[in-house]
């Protein structure tokens, strides 16, 4: 990126906060591509007061960033078709208005509305009171502002947009995490992806989880709406989840008193140790899948929640370095990795929005080749009950 424009738009250790901003292709001189610009805007009034968002408009694609709340992705749209969610959570709430040990551990939801959200670094999954240690729903890093928030463009065609964010996850005596991530979106693409390098800083040794909890609504989601993917191994993440295991790859309609079900599962990898699993909707004319590696982030979760529109009717496309089940469920399953210090964990995702059905079958083939729903073994018990695979 040595030749790219480089904005920096946040930076703690240099006194940079830009409230507001914006850039846009014609301005830099970049009118040999696809029209683009960037907007940086600081939000005011109730419990959004201070929360930041960028915005990249390029060409069909549209993708608004949270830096204050971990980098997270609180949308996205291609040709006017939004991909995301609608939580009751309305605002886009700032961490210092989050009590995270607040119901029981829960008090993470009264934030949670985006699109994508990162859960992690130190831990990712369900509450729990861990020796000395309470550890509240799915982490910091979705509640701690960007330390240093950067756009870099290139300067020879398409002109790729890079939005970086460093997100800092540090204690006295406990963790010391950095993670930088990177956002990329390519004018004239209909997608974008993440890159996000997390780096042990401490001279000890130190455990850590990750899950990308992305969450896709209507219009996508809809009754008869489907999952599909190359999974090899489905199983109940609790008792809840096993009334619909029969049909845990397909979706209900808005369901009063639904709750939640959630499955823990394995996904086959191609040759280039990358699989993509999709939702799609029941007249297979949209869609939003999510390709990663497969290495990098090995457990896949499949979270529904398929309540009342007015609820949160929403689905969850989660890989992860480990399932959210609570973190001792998760050192004991031996599925916790270990960063060295000064090592560092690649994490890269692509996301696609498939606004018709050309995009949604040729998606579909796609993950075909790798296999499909059908090919699932399907377990009856949760995999903390039983860890057989064979």
């Amino acid at each position: 990126m040595q030749d790219d424009f480089i904005f920096t738009l946040t930076d703690t250790a240099g006194g940079i906060e830009l409230a507001d901003w914006a850039v846009t292709s014609t301005e830099l001189g970049l009118d040999d591509g696809t029209p683009f610009e960037i907007v940086k805007r600081t939000l005011h009034g109730g419990r959004q007061e201070g929360s930041t968002l960028v915005t990249i408009r390029a060409g069909r694609l549209t993708v608004t960033v949270i830096p204050t709340r971990g980098m997270g992705i609180l949308r996205a749209s291609l040709d006017g078709v939004g991909f995301g969610w609608a939580s009751p959570v309305d605002e886009v709430v700032h961490p210092s208005f989050i009590r995270l040990g607040e119901r029981n551990g829960l008090g993470w939801l009264e934030g949670f509305n985006e699109l994508m959200v990162r859960c992690g670094y130190e831990w990712s999954g369900h509450p729990t009171v861990d020796g000395d240690k309470v550890y509240t729903l799915h982490g910091r890093a979705g509640n701690t502002p960007a330390s240093k928030v950067e756009v870099c463009i290139g300067r020879q065609a398409p002109h790729r947009i890079v939005l970086r964010g460093l997100v800092k996850e540090k204690a006295f005596k406990n963790v010391d995490f950095e993670t930088w991530t990177e956002l990329t979106v390519v004018p004239g693409d209909s997608g974008f992806s993440l890159d996000d390098r997390l780096t042990n800083r401490a001279d000890y040794a130190h455990p850590y989880e990750v899950i990308y909890h992305t969450n896709v609504g209507r219009p996508v989601l809809d009754e008869g709406a489907r999952v599909v993917g190359p999974f090899l191994h489905v199983a109940p993440f609790n008792d809840a989840a096993k009334p619909d295991l029969a049909t845990w790859d397909r979706y209900r309609g808005p369901t009063p008193d639904f709750d939640e079900m959630l499955y823990a599962c394995e996904l086959k990898a191609g040759a280039d140790g990358k699989t993509e699993v999709a939702l799609v909707n029941a007249s297979s004319t949209l869609g939003f899948s999510v390709t990663y590696h497969v290495a990098e982030l090995p457990a896949f979760s499949l979270w529904k929640n398929t309540d009342t529109d007015r609820q949160g009717y929403v689905t969850g496309l989660e890989p992860g370095s480990n399932y959210p089940y609570p973190l001792p469920v998760e050192r004991a399953a031996g599925r916790l990795k270990t960063l060295e210090p000064g090592a560092e964990a690649r994490f890269r995702l692509r996301f696609d929005l498939l606004s018709d059905k050309t995009a949604v079958d040729a998606c579909v083939a796609r993950i075909g080749k790798l296999g499909t729903t059908a090919g699932a073994r399907v377990h009856a018990e949760p995999i903390y009950r039983t860890e057989s695979r064979a």
